[in-house]
């Protein structure tokens, strides 16, 4: 493989790595990518450097950018977005929801979005606006307001 074919071999792998990083994200296979264009540029610029050196190349240059990678996540870590996006009981707790079957003898049906859920808690007439103080085994705990 003449140096130019080689050099567009890594380019395009680079290209190929890249999309796949888009394609599975996960923040690794971007490094590997940059890894192999440094790899094509460096062999497009010495076209007469052998396989055995433009891998062990791309060796290096990979773990370079793996470090660097797993530097800057640590000086910048990404910030999260809803933390409690998977956790429905943490993001019904402290909501202000509508009786829909009476609390009566401390068991009722609340209203919580368009959807009723058992509730247990004091005794409250239907319509009454009680908060959501925790969810226990899919039955809402309310208190009054």
């Amino acid at each position: 493989m003449d140096g130019i074919s080689a050099a567009a071999a890594w380019l395009i792998a680079a290209l190929v790595l890249g999309i796949a990083e888009l394609a599975v994200p996960g923040v690794f296979l971007v490094f590997l990518a940059i890894a192999a264009a440094v790899t094509g540029a460096a062999v497009f610029v010495l076209p007469d450097l052998p396989m055995p050196v433009q891998l062990a190349a791309f060796a290096i240059w990979s773990a370079v950018t793996v470090l660097i990678g797993k530097r800057w996540y640590r000086d910048y870590p990404v910030e999260g977005g809803d933390a409690m996006l998977n956790d429905r009981a943490a993001r019904l707790t402290g909501q202000v929801v509508i009786v829909e079957t009476a609390l009566v003898g401390g068991h009722g049906r609340v209203l919580v979005g368009d959807g009723s859920w058992p509730a247990r808690g004091d005794d409250a007439p239907v319509g009454a606006r009680v908060r959501i103080a925790a969810v226990i085994d899919g039955e809402v705990v309310v208190e009054s307001l």
